[in-house]
């Protein structure tokens, strides 16, 4: 198969796509620049011609229907998701529904935007093929030319999804052809990474004209409001991006959204969710018809090894339980869905919250399985809690302890308490849940009497019942305070080959030799004591409970059900290679 991004003389004309868009010649910062010859006479005249009738955010956000925006037509607007990047021989590679770029849709639709998704990698699910520019990698979804095949010629607007930093290199080489295939289109990228590292990628990937940090619905809208209407984007809050000379601007930040609820629904292309369900991806193990929500944003918390607090800062916001089972209610009778997916980067924190939201499911009578594979913390999990979890339809919850070690505790800034998260989760596994435990090996600091108490550990967590219990290596994400303090330190040189180190650090089991930045242990130790423990914990597991093995077994040969990671990647890596074998 080709790779994804050949040469450009056998790839595409640039030509074929060029759109003819009304700002050839934009103004950022007070500074122009050019991608084609054009007027500024004309552009000066069609400005004046413009009325400065703009709505502000406020009145635009929450507005119940969908006013067409004032002066020039709306632009029209590709939001584009490139495909999942891993390394050959790597065990994960979920696809996901691409949920933030569904708010963003929901949103600037609400507003008279027309707006076009492509995601490479909802539209081909099963397509796996080589990254020619980078041997060793693999690729899953689209090509290239098929995602600018589904770019609208007349786009005037493409925003990427800036989420995954080990996706970066392929990511900024997708957004660098799409710019040459419609080069007089505006383009911004936002999402994790792109907050994180804003001046980075705009110097690495020229072509981009702005970035978009953080909570995008606000940003973005307001971004390519002063695009339609020719202004200067140098006012707007929450966007990045480089002039005319050279120098980097960073616009700060808008305040963080406090009424999710107000935020329209997420917006779903005909079809597209269905794929998903055809193909049998998910977040979490079920593979049902799976829909994806959220019922909170962002973490009130600070752990040093987690990019979040860059992202959404430390304001945890949460929706109304009520609304919640109202959407799902919609989703049901919209979707006729089987099972909910929550999202959330830190669920189940207020525990009046989680119970009246479980009450609600149940007076209702909603019959809905829901799950939180994202993971949470144990602080409102008590007995009565987790009984009134169960019985509203969880069937699955993922814990994050981090480490076994105290000391590896309170220098993460993870303020749990060992003892009680333990507690939780024995006494959800007497319930009948499903848990699955996140445990991080090999943090800078972290000495081999840690790295040994974390793993104890979690194969006392496996002999206590908890049906997986994975192990990671600590990966230095950009936006985390430990990534900043590497940086300083001189120990990370942000390039490719560091990029595609977090691409496949945690993807690859069988790597002996994977990046570390531990003080104490070199690499191949530590890839021996993962490789070890995840062999012992899954023995553990099977031995102390032989009914798995018959669950297993017949999750994988049936194809509909999973209840655990390895179920799931297990039967995804079944299909791959029975595609392939077609």
């Amino acid at each position: 198969m080709r790779g994804a991004y050949p040469a450009e003389s056998n790839f595409f004309d640039p030509r074929r796509h060029n759109a003819i868009l009304p700002w050839r010649d934009r103004r950022v910062g007070g500074s122009r620049f050019r991608r084609s010859e054009a007027s500024s006479a004309v552009r000066r005249a069609r400005r004046a011609a413009m009325s400065d009738t703009r709505m502000t955010t406020a009145e635009l956000t929450f507005a119940e229907d969908s006013p067409q925006p004032s002066g020039r037509p709306p632009l029209k607007v590709a939001l584009v998701r490139g495909p999942i990047v891993f390394a050959e021989g790597a065990f994960n590679n979920e696809a996901t529904p691409a949920i933030g770029f569904a708010y963003i849709a929901a949103y600037i639709m609400r507003h008279g935007y027309s707006v076009t998704i492509v995601d490479a990698i909802g539209e081909a699910l099963n397509h796996v093929y080589p990254l020619e520019k980078y041997p060793g990698f693999l690729a899953q979804g689209l090509t290239v030319e098929d995602m600018i095949a589904r770019i609208p010629a007349d786009v005037e607007i493409i925003g990427f999804s800036g989420m995954f930093s080990g996706e970066w290199p392929v990511v900024r080489d997708l957004i660098q052809v799409i710019g040459e295939a419609f080069p007089n289109a505006f383009l911004v990228s936002g999402g994790e990474h792109a907050t994180a590292v804003p001046e980075f990628i705009l110097r690495d990937c020229p072509v981009l004209d702005a970035v978009v940090k953080g909570e995008g619905e606000h940003t973005f809208f307001e971004l390519i409001e002063s695009v339609r209407e020719g202004s200067e984007i140098a006012s707007v809050s929450g966007v990045c991006y480089v002039d005319k000379e050279g120098a980097f601007h960073n616009n700060g930040a808008l305040p963080r959204i406090r009424t999710i609820d107000d935020i329209p629904r997420p917006y779903w292309p005909e079809g597209y969710l269905e794929k998903f369900w055809a193909a049998g991806k998910s977040h979490g193990v079920l593979t049902e018809r799976d829909m994806p929500m959220v019922a909170s944003r962002g973490c009130p918390y600070q752990c040093t090894f987690c990019s979040s607090p860059q992202m959404w800062t430390t304001r945890y916001e949460l929706r109304q339980a009520t609304e919640v089972v109202e959407e799902i209610k919609a989703y049901i009778q919209k979707y006729d869905i089987t099972s909910v997916q929550f999202y959330d980067l830190t669920a189940i924190v207020k525990r009046d919250w989680i119970i009246t939201f479980c009450r609600a499911l149940l007076d209702q009578g909603v019959k809905i399985h829901w799950s939180l594979p994202a993971g949470t913390r144990s602080e409102v999990l008590d007995e009565e809690t987790l009984a009134l979890v169960k019985e509203s339809g969880c069937h699955y919850l993922v814990y994050a302890p981090e480490s076994g070690s105290r000391a590896t505790l309170k220098l993460i800034k993870k303020k749990i308490t060992l003892d009680r998260i333990t507690k939780s989760m024995v006494t959800a596994k007497r319930l009948g849940l499903v848990l699955r435990a996140n445990l991080i090996i090999g943090f800078p600091f972290e000495p081999r009497k840690d790295i040994y108490k974390t793993l104890l550990y979690g194969l006392s967590l496996s002999w206590k019942g908890v049906d997986e219990v994975a192990v990671f290596l600590f990966s230095a994400y950009p936006g985390s305070e430990l990534f900043d303090s590497l940086v300083e330190q001189d120990k990370i040189q942000i390039n490719d080959p560091y990029f595609f180190d977090l691409t496949s650090l945690n993807g690859k089991y069988n790597t002996l030799r994977p990046q570390t930045y531990n003080e104490f242990c070199g690499s191949i130790e530590l890839g021996l004591y993962r490789f070890t423990f995840l062999t012992l914990n899954y023995v553990v597991g099977y031995l102390r409970h032989p009914f798995r093995v018959v669950r297993t077994i017949r999750n994988l040969l049936s194809g509909k059900g999973a209840a655990t990671v390895l179920e799931h990647r297990l039967r995804d890596a079944l299909r791959r290679w029975r595609l392939r074998e077609n």
